[in-house]
């Protein structure tokens, strides 16, 4: 049975992100729709990693989220998250690190920003793609973007299910029209992360009403 990707993906960033408030408005965001996070901490050491992602299992597994680990199979063992997520560059490696974690249920997704790239992750037998980046975005300042029209056309073509990332908001969002988002600064720099997350989610299709 093909996996369904979560609705709204949050993806940390402790350069902008950190510390008490972000772990505040992370638990608001949880409670009002966000249903995955994705920790992506590439300057970490393993030990700051591992804590962080102790404590976003807790939180994550309160709120009946899912957790997701970039890169690191090992951490996500260790904390038992949901899945990893590879870079692009690792699409080759999807099959190893499935046959490296304990429980294969656990999903395995990639990073893709071509169309070249989605069938290679689909051969490679990944999860889902994180399809990027759709709009202009902070974290890539002057980077070509796919746009609307692309991004439908690639997504819909694509042989696996695919989440959108890159400068979405949620006017953004509402542009789109595409059932799974993932966010960098698109909730978390909002004044009322918790009403921006749930603008988000009434702006994507097939909204369902989460209790706050």
């Amino acid at each position: 049975m093909p996996v369904i990707p979560p609705v709204l993906t949050q993806i940390t960033d402790s350069s902008r992100y950190h510390g008490e408030p972000f772990f505040e408005a992370l638990e608001q965001m949880l409670a009002a729709g966000v249903d995955a996070v994705l920790l992506r901490e590439k300057a970490l050491d393993s030990a700051r990693l591992l804590a962080l992602a102790a404590r976003l299992r807790v939180m994550t597994r309160a709120c009946g989220a899912r957790l997701i680990i970039h890169t690191q199979a090992d951490i996500a063992e260790a904390v038992d998250a949901d899945g990893v997520h590879l870079a692009g560059t690792a699409i080759a490696s999807v099959p190893a690190v499935r046959g490296w974690l304990a429980d294969r249920s656990k999903t395995v997704s990639v990073s893709c920003h071509h169309e070249e790239d989605l069938h290679l992750a689909a051969d490679a037998g990944a999860d889902y793609a994180l399809l990027s980046p759709v709009f202009p975005t902070a974290s890539h300042p002057g980077a070509p973007c796919l746009g609307v029209t692309e991004f439908h056309r690639m997504a819909m073509q694509a042989p696996l299910p695919v989440v959108a990332l890159g400068g979405m908001t949620p006017e953004h969002a509402s542009e789109l029209n595409w059932p799974h988002v993932a966010v960098i600064s698109g909730l978390l720099s909002a004044d009322d992360p918790a009403m921006a997350t749930r603008r988000m989610r009434r702006c994507m299709p097939e909204y369902s009403v989460v209790s706050v």
